[in-house]
Order: C-alpha cells, then sequence, then structure tokens
C-alpha cells in the first residue's frame, strides 16, 4: 500500500487555526495539551521599504495519524477536511509529489506511520 502524506501550500494559510481546532475535537485531546497539528509563525522579516512578510505553517506532529479511523471510511484527514483556505491536500506520496512539482512554496509531509 502506497504511503499517505500532507502536502501544505504555506503560501495560502491564513493562520485560522481551525486545522488545530478541529484535529483537537476529533481525536478528543484534552484543552491545553498538544494535538496531532500545530500552526507556526515564521517571520515576520523585512521584504521591501515598508513591506512586511509573514508565513504561516501548519505541521503535523508526532502525534499525527493522518485520522486513520477516517481515512479508513474514505474520508478526509479532520485537517484536511476542514480547512477552508484548501492550503492542504491528503493523498499518496506519489500523486502529492507531482503536484509539488508545479508550483513552489509547499512542502510534503509524510507522518510516521505503523506499518
Amino acid at each position: 500500500m502506497s504511503k499517505q502524506a500532507l502536502l501544505i501550500d504555506y503560501e495560502f494559510c491564513s493562520n485560522c487555526h481551525t486545522c488545530e481546532v478541529e484535529c483537537k475535537m476529533e481525536h478528543g485531546f484534552p484543552e491545553g495539551t498538544a494535538n496531532g497539528i500545530k500552526v507556526f509563525e515564521v517571520g515576520p522579516w523585512q521584504i521591501e521599504g515598508d513591506r512586511w512578510q509573514l508565513t504561516y505553517m501548519p505541521v503535523p506532529t508526532d502525534m499525527c495519524d493522518l485520522c486513520a479511523d477516517r481515512t479508513a471510511k474514505g474520508k478526509l484527514p479532520a485537517c484536511v477536511h476542514s480547512c477552508y483556505t484548501g492550503c492542504m491536500k491528503y493523498g499518496t506520496v506519489e500523486e502529492l509529489s507531482a503536484e509539488l512539482e508545479r508550483k513552489s512554496r509547499q512542502v510534503l509531509i509524510v507522518p510516521l506511520q505503523e506499518d
């Protein structure tokens, strides 16, 4: 079976944290604890004159199992399903790798999975 992964287009993450909230709700993680995904803020840095840039990056943690219960039922992982910007995609490493080659500012993440 092909390994599953997430493709994250960090150019479009809006820092809404919906992926974090949905992950916490899906898995019942207690409030104030870590969960399966965390949005990090990178920057700010000055790009020219008075213009600054911030980048937001959703990163699965070691607790991420790509919502194995959901994906076994043919559903998307909670973070992907809830992302209103569509900056996260779920699929096989092979199909997402092809997508990765079409655009910069993306990262392919393959969480640890038990075989």
